[in-house]
């Protein structure tokens, strides 16, 4: 006699979940993570203000201070996109209950 244990159904989360959603819920689900992006963005800026690279070898200047927002937004994007803090689900979660009430 042989056990069936049925495997475990976990939620997608990031790409693969909105890979896994209708192409409506997926744009709505992109919207929430970059939402949660923008957020994480404006809370790594203060720390990333904190280095000083005015010593450095290739710190300071017009170009650090040109490219610095785009390595932070990067950055931040890359964070989402892994599960960051958790902020997309629950933005995706309210979008959808706004969405509801609408129709």
């Amino acid at each position: 006699m042989t056990l069936s244990i049925p495997p475990m159904s976990l939620p997608p989360t990031g790409v693969a979940q909105a890979a896994a959603l209708p192409a409506d819920d997926a744009k709505l689900h992109k919207a929430a993570e970059d939402f949660a992006a923008v957020a994480l963005s404006e809370m790594l800026n203060p720390m990333f203000d904190t280095v000083d690279t005015a010593g450095g070898l290739f710190g300071g200047g017009t170009a650090e201070s040109t490219f610095k927002p785009m390595m932070i937004a990067e950055i931040a994007k890359q964070i989402a996109r892994a599960g960051g803090l958790g902020l997309a689900e629950p933005i995706y979660q309210q979008m959808l209950r706004m969405q509801e009430g609408r129709r």
